[in-house]
């Protein structure tokens, strides 16, 4: 019996799943290279928040005190992460 390889159909939410990989490892392995004398520039970057960064970055709505309800996001977007977006794409676009 002949053995079929495994296709990974190629959608939307696969690129994204790629991407968001991408992201994660980029942004991980810019972390670990922040010590690294020529690497330090991996892990360069800005943060993007909604919340107030001085009370644990949230933003909270209260109810008259029956529904409280609370939210924030943080975003640190750094070299590193954009290097592991383009490296996903590029990794997608061959399969």
């Amino acid at each position: 019996m002949a053995r079929t390889a495994r296709v990974i159909s190629k959608n939307g939410w696969t690129l994204f799943l790629f991407i968001l990989l991408g992201i994660v490892l980029g942004s991980f392995l810019g972390y670990l290279a922040k010590n690294v004398e020529f690497l330090t520039w991996l892990n360069y970057g800005f943060n993007f928040s909604i919340g107030d960064t001085k009370e644990n970055g949230v933003v909270t709505l209260n109810i008259l005190d029956v529904l409280v309800i609370s939210f924030g996001i943080r975003i640190k977007i750094t070299v590193g992460s954009i290097v592991g977006a383009i490296a996903a794409i590029f990794i997608y676009s061959k399969i």
